[in-house]
């Protein structure tokens, strides 16, 4: 995995999110964005980190995700590890 490769998954897993209402509701109320937000910072690759922190805390939604997508079930954690932020420990 790659930064260019991780940032193409995290642009995917947002336009997973975007395709349905339902999630870009819970993605737009649990990070506070805005559309104009999300447009702005889509290319900047600490806000991708931020789209795969949201994507990663339900197993479901990985799932889901990669199944439509096409992408190994761990991808997602390897992308967000490529991106800013990724390599801090989680504690919990």
């Amino acid at each position: 995995m790659n930064k260019d490769q991780a940032e193409a998954i995290a642009i995917s897993a947002l336009g997973w999110i975007a395709a349905s209402d339902e999630m870009t509701g819970i993605f737009l109320g649990a990070t506070g964005a805005s559309l104009g937000d999300i447009r702005a910072q889509i290319k900047d690759p600490a806000f991708q980190g931020s789209v795969l922190d949201f994507l990663m805390m339900d197993d479901a939604w990985v799932r889901e995700f990669c199944d439509s997508s096409g992408f190994d079930y761990m991808d997602p954690q390897r992308a967000r590890q490529m991106l800013p932020g990724g390599d801090l420990p989680n504690w919990t």
